[in-house]
């Protein structure tokens, strides 16, 4: 099926492509920062997905992901208002981390401050090779507020984050990717295009055992061991007791494909 338009603001834009959705930050002019207005189309975005999407790509318009907070609308900004905005912040992650499919990061440019934090959520990233990233906060008087402390620290260890916000050191697409920064690499340009074939392979998946990946893992590495165990024990007892399972299980031994995608 063809692309075709189902939303569009001024700050984001939202294509659907049969199964998949690719939502577009959309601000080219300031390197997709993320404004308020940006924040609460995100948010509003993923908490209204259609229940028949299978995965999402996220990606910026123009020649950057997403440079980070607009700076612009926080100065002055009182200390109660920057807190309402930064939980609202991890409400919206947390709708695209927990949500009810997985979402493909395509990155390219910049991929600063909140736009790693927004890439952290994500569940697969793609970066060109123009993609950098960096954490400024520490260099320009701030601390983090969408996430990073958690998400972002998962991924490359409270250790490198610490590094990375007292030095604004930059890492380039490469480095990134020995980082577990991204997942895969791509050349110039074409991190979007990586991240759809991506995204309609991993729409082709069981949509149970997509939605526990996504669900249960996050959770499980929060857990005891002996918690998290418990917790692997019920999520495939889900998924090996559902109707696509069994499906899948009987082409497995009849030795033919299936795509649950369809």
């Amino acid at each position: 099926m063809g692309a075709r338009m189902t939303d569009s603001g001024p700050v984001l834009l939202k294509v659907r492509r049969g199964k998949i959705a690719i939502v577009t930050l959309n601000r080219p002019a300031k390197r997709n920062a993320l404004s308020d207005e940006l924040w609460q189309s995100l948010r509003h975005t993923f908490d209204t997905m259609e229940s028949d999407v299978r995965a999402v790509v996220i990606t910026g318009a123009g020649g950057h992901f997403c440079a980070g907070l607009d700076l612009s609308e926080h100065v002055g900004r009182e200390a109660f208002a920057s807190v309402a905005t930064s939980r609202f912040g991890h409400a919206t992650l947390d709708a695209i981390r927990l949500g009810s499919c997985p979402v493909i990061a395509a990155m390219q440019g910049a991929v600063i401050g909140g736009g790693l934090e927004l890439a952290a959520a994500t569940h697969i990233r793609v970066a060109d090779d123009t993609a950098f990233y960096q954490m400024p906060e520490g260099r320009r008087g701030i601390f983090i507020g969408g996430g990073g402390s958690v998400n972002v620290a998962r991924i490359i260890g409270a250790g490198r984050l610490v590094e990375m916000m007292l030095t604004g050191r930059i890492y380039n697409a490469d480095a990134g990717e020995r980082l577990g920064l991204s997942h895969y690499l791509a050349d110039k340009g074409k991190a979007l295009d990586r991240a759809i074939e991506l995204a309609e392979l991993v729409a082709g998946n069981a949509h149970i055992p997509n939605y526990l990946i996504i669900q249960a893992l996050p959770r499980i590495a929060d857990m005891a061991s002996s918690d998290g165990l418990w917790t692997e024990s019920i999520a495939q007892a889900l998924s090996l007791t559902s109707d696509e399972a069994r499906e899948g299980m009987k082409a497995f031994l009849e030795r033919r494909k299936i795509d649950f995608g369809q």
